[in-house]
């Protein structure tokens, strides 16, 4: 089996054909093999429930990330449930804005990250906000999606 995931767009988005190729690209750079993620797409009311709910922060976020691997290794015949991805749509086209870049680098950034974190990645510390999004980076880059 290889690496599956789905796009679940809920009629928010519809230009993301791009992002099957930066997330592939992603599972390759990190060896992943036989894993299965969801990404969700969702409005800022969604999101900001989300966040506050479990994550105690009462703001709409950009995206936020539910790894099943988080407590325990999740294996179902030899397959990874590496878990969901949320990205807020309205948020990313905002910050694609502020950033002044296009919405298919905002798009690839923020599930790219999001994808990281299933896999583990974090960012709380200096040293681990450096290799997380120095990845980000490397990932994007190899796919020609540029600030």
């Amino acid at each position: 089996m290889n690496n599956e995931f789905t796009i679940e767009d809920n009629n928010l988005y519809d230009n993301y054909d791009y992002l099957y190729n930066v997330l592939n690209a992603t599972l390759k750079h990190e060896k992943v093999k036989n894993a299965i993620f969801s990404i969700i797409f969702v409005e800022d009311d969604e999101i900001h429930r989300i966040n506050r709910e479990y994550r105690k922060v009462d703001r709409v976020t950009d995206v936020i990330s539910f790894a099943f691997e988080d407590n325990e290794e999740m294996m179902y015949n030899d397959i990874r449930v590496l878990g969901d991805i949320y990205i807020c749509i309205p948020q990313m086209k905002r910050q694609a804005i502020n950033y002044g870049h296009s919405e298919k680098r905002e798009l690839s950034f923020l599930a790219v990250h999001g994808l990281l974190h299933l896999l583990g990645y974090d960012h709380m510390t200096k040293e681990e906000e450096k290799e997380m999004f120095g990845l980000q980076e490397l990932i994007l880059d190899g796919e020609n999606i540029k600030r």
